[in-house]
């Protein structure tokens, strides 16, 4: 142990850019860096604490006994900490002068922290993430490892230092300055006109700032930007409204500089892939490629009016941790500062900032003077300027995303117009995609988190960047994970093209109320002698789900007598569902307004409903949100309501599971079914809600089967 701690250098690794040589000694970790800009090796010192990396430095260190002692043979490895590897995958290559065959261990149950070793004997540590694979290999034995995805001779290699040219404060058309940093490669020739890469932040740009440096490493020019009213850029923090002209000055700005060779690319994750779709919809013709990651959907459809309701914790959770200062608190943002509960129960709505963090809160003041789909919000939805798209634009998301809605607004835009070379891929990810490969009681396959993410990303932009024709655009639209299954699969399309889109009908005889009902879900209609089915929805007893998507077991919460339940026979064979999904329901309301919450779920021999997708939609805008009109009580209408999308195999011996319900207390705050402003908080008034299910009015969800044959 102690020879292996002191003797062992590990050179370290980040997106296959040497960094230096680690060390885990008895004391300390020491780290050999290597300066940015000369790309010299520097001497060796005491890593700091606070060193940012994805890769968990001290965590191999706290636990270097365990890893070392561990007999790392067989299928399954269980650590003295309880930490548990499986065997993954192997590597042969020649290390001085002899031939070798490493073993790739995946780590389970928690963030991906890969190990590899040669006949027992560790040789590297592996963080597959989104940033950058980072991967710490004994010195020499890089070929044995997951290191080799950055060799691909059409990949842009690691050539160049990095020349940090400073901060501007570049005038948006407005007069408002945006504080940018720009970072060239050093050792690139000086009359070489450089691609550059824009990265636009509501979280301050020094913060990952290290982490955008290996595209200059490879050949790009990184612009790094705060958007407005946020750390050190002027004007007013109005989330939304700015992004698309505020992008587009900026390319203006990045095509001026004498190092631009005029092609221009961003990179965007969460609210910052927002911005990126916003950029993209401009038009601006210097745009070529777009990395949008988990991107936020359009505020009046996703992030701040989800379906027209009001969202609660999701939106304000971000809006109160932007609200406090210029920069970010992120513990307000993760809900360790504030309760969850008293945040979403706070009244009045209005005032709730002032409650919480006591101050206003500019975005939601703004957002509650426009209580309706007008002018503000339509300059907000990037869907309504897809004809002015016309960049090349790769989408990343995953199943367990609560962002998924924005992905979906983006895709549909993208087919909608044919955007040329628009590719997707959706894994079984959260919001921090490729990150683990077990998630609220699921377990994937050791291939659900993958080495090559950010190659991936590194190829799109070398394509429609630097012109290298590299094969990512013709590979298929579409590569997707289907749970349940555990596998990767590819189609021409998203929904893929060989999906039948089949819709299962509920049916009952009036008595769907909870699990406990005899509502039922077929892909046939039944004539039943009632067919409606009744609850009653109080605004003051809201569903609680959790208000993440994620798979939550559902059993507890249906046993509530105001949420109908529908449920299919047990299946006989597997059945798959991949792509885009939505429900029509005819329902009326005693209210002049309501809301409808849809979920679908997978029930298994045990009878846990674990969810798999669903949405809120506010009844008032069943003809779209600039159209908004008040229910006629007890009038039945049509609404049509979206679902989030998803890849899944319903296993033989298992049930489906549709339910209906009007709130979902920490999505969004419960309507008070009066029609008037939700900002106003109206006294809510109790409603019975009617759903139907005949053959004038099938109420049904839709969903894209897949045969087995395809």
């Amino acid at each position: 142990m102690e020879t292996y701690l002191n003797s062992t250098l590990f050179h370290y690794y980040c997106a296959g850019v040497y960094e230096g040589k680690i060390q885990f000694k008895e004391e300390n970790i020491m780290h050999a860096k290597v300066d940015k800009r000369r790309r010299t090796q520097m001497q060796e010192n005491v890593m700091p604490s606070d060193y940012k990396a994805s890769i968990p430095f001290q965590k191999i260190y706290e636990n270097i006994n365990h890893y070392v002692e561990a007999g790392w043979e067989g299928e399954e490895v269980k650590l003295n900490n309880e930490d548990i590897y499986q065997i993954h995958i192997q590597y042969s290559a020649v290390v001085e002068n002899e031939q070798v065959v490493s073993q790739v261990w995946a780590y389970r149950n928690d963030t991906a922290l890969d190990i590899v070793t040669v006949e027992g004997e560790i040789i590297a540590f592996v963080c597959p993430n989104r940033n950058g694979m980072e991967i710490l290999v004994k010195e020499g034995y890089e070929k044995c490892t997951p290191l080799v995805v950055y060799d691909d001779p059409l990949l842009s290699k690691p050539k160049y230092g990095v020349n940090d040219l400073g901060t501007f404060l570049i005038p948006m058309r407005d007069g408002v300055k945006l504080a940018t940093d720009v970072y060239l490669p050093e050792g690139i020739d000086q009359r070489e006109k450089l691609p550059t890469i824009l990265v636009r932040t509501c979280y301050d740009r020094n913060i990952k700032k290290e982490f955008f440096m290996h595209w200059v490493h490879k050949g790009y020019a990184v612009v790094n930007q705060d958007v407005r009213g946020r750390a050190d850029s002027e004007g007013d923090l109005v989330p939304f409204y700015y992004e698309r002209d505020d992008g587009s000055d900026t390319i203006d700005w990045i095509v001026s500089q004498e190092w631009s060779d005029g092609n221009v690319g961003m990179w965007g994750a969460s609210y910052l892939g927002y911005v990126v779709v916003a950029a993209a919809t401009s038009g601006h013709p210097n745009l070529k490629a777009v990395v949008d990651e988990v991107n936020v959907g359009s505020p009046f459809t996703d992030t701040v009016r989800r379906g027209g309701a009001v969202c609660s914790w999701p939106l304000l959770s971000w809006t109160l941790a932007q609200s406090v200062g210029t920069r970010t608190d992120f513990s307000i943002f993760a809900g360790e500062t504030v309760s969850v509960d008293e945040v979403v129960e706070a009244r009045p709505i209005k005032e709730i900032p002032q409650k919480i963090i006591g101050k206003n809160s500019g975005p939601w003041d703004i957002w509650s003077e426009h209580p309706e789909y007008d002018d503000f919000w339509r300059n907000c939805t990037y869907s309504e300027r897809g004809d002015q798209v016309n960049v090349s634009m790769f989408v990343i998301s995953g199943w367990y995303d609560g962002d998924s809605p924005g992905i979906s607004e983006t895709w549909r835009m993208l087919s909608e117009h044919d955007v040329p070379n628009r590719k997707l891929w959706l894994g079984p990810w959260e919001h921090n995609p490729n990150r683990a490969r077990d998630y609220g009681g699921l377990n994937f396959s050791n291939d659900a988190v993958v080495y090559h993410y950010d190659v991936n990303v590194l190829r799109w932009f070398d394509r429609y960047l630097k012109g290298i024709e590299n094969g990512i655009d013709q590979e298929p639209k579409a590569t997707y994970y289907v749970v349940g299954d555990n596998e990767w699969k590819t189609s021409d399309n998203w929904t893929p093209e060989e999906a039948e889109v089949t819709p299962f009908y509920l049916g009952s005889t009036g008595r769907a109320n909870s699990s406990f009902g005899d509502g039922t879900l077929s892909d046939t209609p039944k004539k039943e002698s009632v067919s409606e089915d009744r609850y009653i929805y109080d605004p003051k007893q809201p569903v609680e789900f959790s208000g993440y998507r994620e798979p939550e077991n559902l059993n507890k919460i249906e046993l509530r007598n105001d949420i109908l339940v529908y449920t299919s026979e047990i299946l006989t064979e597997d059945m798959v569902v991949a792509g885009e999904l939505s429900a029509e329901i005819y329902a009326s309301s005693t209210g002049k307004d309501t809301d409808w919450v849809i979920t679908l779920s997978d029930v298994d021999e045990e009878g846990n409903s674990i969810r798999l997708s669903d949405y809120i939609m506010r009844a008032k805008y069943r003809n779209g949100f600039d159209q908004p009109e008040e229910l006629t009580p007890g009038k039945v209408e049509k609404f049509e309501i979206f679902m989030q999308n998803m890849a899944y195999t319903f296993k033989r011996g298992h049930k489906l599971r549709f339910s209906i319900t009007s709130s979902s207390k920490f999505i969004a705050f419960p309507n008070t079914n009066t029609g008037l402003n939700p900002y106003d908080d109206a006294e809510p008034i109790v409603v019975e809600q009617r759903v139907l299910h005949n053959e004038k009015f099938p109420s049904h969800i839709k969903l894209p089967l897949i045969k087995p044959h395809s």
